[in-house]
């Protein structure tokens, strides 16, 4: 059975993760790594300084740069994860998080071979999204209906993270509701960390929206107070968040409600180990207020956000930055890209 996230609130942007690795190609094999391997250059040169935006140290914190592979999942579904894991080593990524365990048309791999190949290729393993809950499915693979199965996995993965991407959405939008979420998200946190791992939630735009029965109060705010800090994590998706600052930046009423997506981390660095690299080109005519695209095409400022997160007292060590887009034109291509210009990136004298 594959094991992916649930389905979120942002469908016209997003396919669904449910159906991750069984997404059929009409390419052979040869052909898809042919066409990725000529670029790879670019990676290289960007990773060893080569390449920048300008002579300070680097934005990105050493061997911090991670892929969510659910950016690549067309590639895991046809190739599988060992030729996916050598592009992956080339373009001078350290880290991936997963999607799903399973690849597609490639074949059976077992947990302990998919860790070893992780790491025959350099790559550290440092989360993966499982389902938060499932109404039409007792025995769906999600933190409701398995929690041990999902903990046994990530464990024998290796894993340091192990979360959803799924919103909070279980009981409805109301305050109560996501006081229930959050009483759920303790104890998956709690069973987590009894394992030595940390529970974390990625969030999309909807969990900037306010409370039904409450207008005045957002969301996130509820889930952020309502959960232990020292149990429940946040992976902060930086496109998404800055989504929702465009669609939720007055109340139902229209009353100004403006918020700063970065002033969440710097409040409380520490909730905050895993980040979403998403960028976005600015557009106030989409539903979203951004149109997705490779990292560094777009108009969100990751050398001030990083750097901002970086320069906090003994904080340049204690995050993970994990590139990704929900629909690449080309997989291969947006990971290369993206570790180019991520790596490029220096800070300012």
């Amino acid at each position: 059975m594959s094991r992916m996230s649930q389905p979120d609130p942002e469908l016209t942007h997003r396919l669904t993760r449910r159906g991750m690795l069984g997404v059929a190609a009409g390419a052979t094999a040869a052909a898809l790594l042919g066409a990725a391997a000529a670029p790879a250059g670019a990676a290289t040169q960007a990773a060893t300084g080569t390449t920048g935006h300008g002579r300070g140290r680097p934005v990105l914190p050493p061997g911090r740069l991670g892929i969510q592979l659910y950016s690549l999942r067309d590639k895991v579904s046809t190739l599988g994860f060992a030729p996916v894991f050598a592009e992956l080593e080339k373009y001078g990524y350290d880290e991936v998080e997963f999607a799903g365990y399973t690849q597609g048309s490639a074949g059976p791999i077992t947990l302990a071979q998919l860790r070893r190949l992780a790491r025959d290729h350099g790559l550290n393993p440092i989360g993966s999204h499982v389902g938060y809950y499932s109404d039409d499915d007792p025995n769906a693979y999600t933190f409701a209906q398995n929690l041990t199965k999902v903990l046994d996995d990530a464990q024998a993965l290796g894993l340091k993270h192990i979360g959803t991407a799924s919103g909070p959405f279980r009981y409805g939008s109301t305050v109560d509701a996501w006081k229930r979420a959050a009483e759920d998200f303790n104890t998956y946190g709690a069973a987590a960390k009894a394992r030595g791992m940390k529970f974390y939630q990625h969030n999309h735009s909807e969990e900037f929206s306010f409370a039904t029965d409450n207008p005045k109060v957002r969301l996130y705010d509820v889930l952020l107070k309502e959960t232990d800090p020292d149990l429940v994590f946040l992976e902060m998706d930086i496109f998404w968040a800055y989504s929702g600052q465009f669609r939720f930046s007055k109340r139902p009423d229209g009353t100004p409600a403006p918020f700063e997506p970065l002033n969440y981390v710097l409040r409380q660095p520490h909730r905050y180990p895993l980040f979403h690299v998403k960028d976005g080109v600015r557009d106030p005519a989409d539903t979203y207020g951004y149109r997705m695209t490779d990292v560094g095409d777009g108009d969100i400022d990751y050398q001030k956000f990083i750097s901002a997160v970086t320069r906090l007292r003994g904080e340049r060590l204690a995050h993970h930055w994990q590139a990704e887009h929900d629909q690449p034109a080309e997989s291969f291509t947006f990971a290369r890209r993206s570790s180019a210009h991520l790596h490029s990136l220096r800070e300012k004298c």
